[in-house]
């Protein structure tokens, strides 16, 4: 665990338990917005899907094939992950 973290644990272990109880409803509440927001990442991504087939299926984009855009990618980052 990263000390700055430690130092927020040991610090909110010294609050009185309404106090304790307080903070672990906000963080609570706080992992609740993040699965929230999420769900908006999840939703545009389906929506990029959706918009990027559309395209292949109009012709307005071409394809590759996955070695030739492997070729690129590894071409373009500097050959780095040629291992794998």
């Amino acid at each position: 665990m990263p000390s700055d973290l430690e130092d927020v644990l040991a610090a909110a272990l010294r609050l009185p338990d309404h106090a304790r109880a307080a903070l672990a409803a906000e963080l609570l509440q706080s992992l609740d917005q993040a699965e929230a927001d999420g769900d908006h990442v999840e939703e545009a991504w389906t929506d990029e899907i959706k918009r990027r087939l559309d395209e292949v299926d109009a012709g307005t984009v071409t394809p590759i094939p996955w070695p030739e855009a492997r070729r690129r990618l590894l071409a373009a980052a500097g050959g780095r992950g040629q291992g794998r």
